[in-house]
């Protein structure tokens, strides 16, 4: 898989590539990561998504990267698209459409980073607790919890 299949198939979608260590990965321009994924799946065969998470780049604009993890069977190919997202609108669509493993996923890098993922059909929390305040793996995240005072025991 090269950047240049993708680029013809749907222009002005790729915005970089890499290859390292023998994996290729795709830099995708945000607003066209569905039609993206739903190309990769049918027809080159990227038929697994093994996983999606994000990088917080912070203080670094746009501040995050998301990272899908994409695997092909067919042709014992695996392949990685990014896409970076700015942390004014953290907000991407969500590839559950195209491969529904993408659900939690997506809801962990929303609980942990917050990062919104638009269309999702269920988008809550699935690590931290409903209430909680906050994307702990947020570079900005405060690392250390309340002050207690151990003099009242």
């Amino acid at each position: 898989m090269s950047e240049n299949d993708v680029a013809a198939a749907i222009p002005g979608s790729v915005v970089g590539s890499k290859v390292h260590r023998g994996q290729t990965s795709l830099a995708i321009e945000p607003a066209r990561i569905v039609e993206v994924c739903r190309f990769l799946r049918d027809e080159q065969q990227f038929i697994r998504l093994s996983g999606v998470t994000a990088v917080d780049r912070y203080p670094l604009e746009p501040r995050f990267e998301i990272v899908y993890f994409l695997h092909s069977l067919e042709r014992n190919e695996r392949l990685r698209l990014k896409c970076l997202v700015p942390s004014g609108e953290a907000v991407l669509d969500s590839v559950t459409g195209v491969w529904p493993a993408a659900n939690w996923y997506e809801r962990e890098v929303f609980d942990l980073f917050g990062v919104v993922f638009r269309n999702h059909p269920d988008l809550r929390r699935i690590m931290m607790p409903e209430d909680w305040d906050g994307h702990p793996l947020r570079k900005d995240y405060p690392v250390t919890g309340p002050k207690y005072e151990y003099t009242q025991e």
